[in-house]
């Protein structure tokens, strides 16, 4: 079972990296202003996504990937979520949950790498 739920929880990973990769230009925008080189860290989130996903899909390096990809999300969630949030943007907060969501099974599935 945790196979497939890896197998699942995978699925996403790859389709929001490869839309990062194709589609960075129009994400751009959710970059916060304060950092440079927005696009850059499209398409660096993109392959972060899919090196994710790939390494849970072949079951190496499960742990560091998934306290990798939960720290990321995380960071998502107070540079770019959060700050959207409070700014009055109420689609913000699917965001919010979607991301915590995300980075809580990616810390399960690196605790339970070896088990």
């Amino acid at each position: 079972m945790k196979k497939a739920g890896l197998i699942i929880y995978s699925i996403p990973l790859l389709a929001f990296g490869l839309g990062h990769l194709t589609n960075a230009g129009q994400m751009v925008g959710m970059v916060p202003s304060w950092m440079p080189f927005g696009v850059v860290w499209v398409y660096l989130t993109g392959l972060a996504l899919i090196a994710a996903a790939v390494s849970f899909l072949i079951n190496k390096k499960v742990e560091l990937a998934g306290k990798l990809l939960a720290l990321m999300l995380i960071i998502f969630v107070v540079t770019m979520h959060i700050p959207s949030l409070i700014a009055g943007n109420e689609s913000a907060m699917p965001m919010v949950f979607k991301d915590l969501a995300m980075a809580g099974a990616a810390l399960y599935f690196s605790a339970t790498a070896n088990s």
